[in-house]
């Protein structure tokens, strides 16, 4: 058993310095773009919580102050960023892991001024990707080199697919609700995340709140309860506001940002737009470490 377990550990390690190689034969337009592009992840302990909602808008409302910026659903299992924007593509990263299309080839471009990158629904899990797969996908990551942000919206959970985005990321923007299980649910992943060496830079936003005072008492909760018992710091980004533009939004596949610009929901998304802007990015990090994390860093 000992002889077997070395085995497979040698193989990993292999596995891993063959995917260093090829980033390193292959890196040429993603060097440059290094410490340019900035990946944000947004996750989520459980699912319902608006997660895939609030990394569109968010998207958008950095393309309103002139960034490019791409949305990559990588909710592997359930994706539904187009589904949102009523947008019908006809590829997917699917396509891209099977080799069959590179990642120029799914770029779709939207009316809203962002790009998006559709979900392989049914593709759960990155692990189970063979090496030629996985070196087909990091390969096709680098044509996103050119964007300013690249919104990573993942799963809901803490899965080895979304453990391996979030670890990958400058800023992880984890969503809850005020809802006790949400709350719970969002310790569990920031929970996850804390065994990081070099992690994201881990933000809370706490959505549909009824006041700024419910926000404020529920993002304390969660932060003061990671300080106290996993040393880690988590930042409060802020909270989006409940308000009946977002469900109708969703009804008629139009991001509220843009069909309610002056709504309250639309509102709280500028201003976390704002303060991320305001964050000074993090010269470690950046296109290059997400390339490298995302599938060398697992081993």
């Amino acid at each position: 058993m000992l002889y077997r377990t070395n085995a497979v550990h040698e193989v990993q390690k292999d596995q891993a310095e063959r995917l260093r190689l090829i980033m390193k034969e292959k890196n040429g337009k993603a060097e440059q773009y290094r410490n340019q592009t900035r990946i944000i992840t947004v996750s989520s302990g459980k699912g319902g919580v608006g997660k895939t909602n609030i990394a569109i808008n968010l998207a958008i409302a950095f393309a309103e102050i002139g960034k490019k910026v791409v949305v990559m659903d990588a909710d592997l299992g359930l994706a539904n960023v187009n589904v949102i924007l009523g947008i019908i593509p006809k590829f997917n990263l699917y396509h891209v892991i099977k080799k069959q299309k590179q990642i120029r080839d799914i770029i779709v471009d939207t009316q809203y001024g962002i790009q998006i990158i559709a979900g392989a629904s049914g593709f759960s899990q990155l692990a189970n990707l063979d090496e030629e797969e996985r070196g087909a996908f990091i390969e096709g990551l680098k044509d996103l080199g050119y964007a300013d942000i690249i919104i990573v919206d993942t799963g809901a959970g803490v899965s080895q697919n979304v453990l391996s985005f979030l670890r990958a990321a400058d800023e992880a923007i984890i969503i809850t609700t005020p809802e006790p299980t949400a709350i719970t649910d969002a310790y569990g992943i920031i929970k996850s995340i804390s065994t990081e060496a070099n992690g994201p830079n881990i933000k809370l936003v706490v959505n549909r709140v009824n006041s700024v005072m419910e926000g404020k008492k529920v993002a304390e909760r969660v932060i003061n309860i990671a300080g106290q018992f996993l040393n880690i710091k988590v930042n409060n980004l802020g909270f989006v506001f409940e308000d009946n533009v977002v469900p109708r939004a969703v009804i008629k596949q139009d991001p509220f940002i843009k069909s309610a610009p002056n709504s309250k929901a639309s509102q709280s998304i500028k201003h976390l737009m704002s303060r991320l802007e305001n964050i000074e990015y993090r010269e470690d990090g950046g296109f290059g470490k997400f390339l490298r994390s995302v599938f060398v860093g697992k081993f």
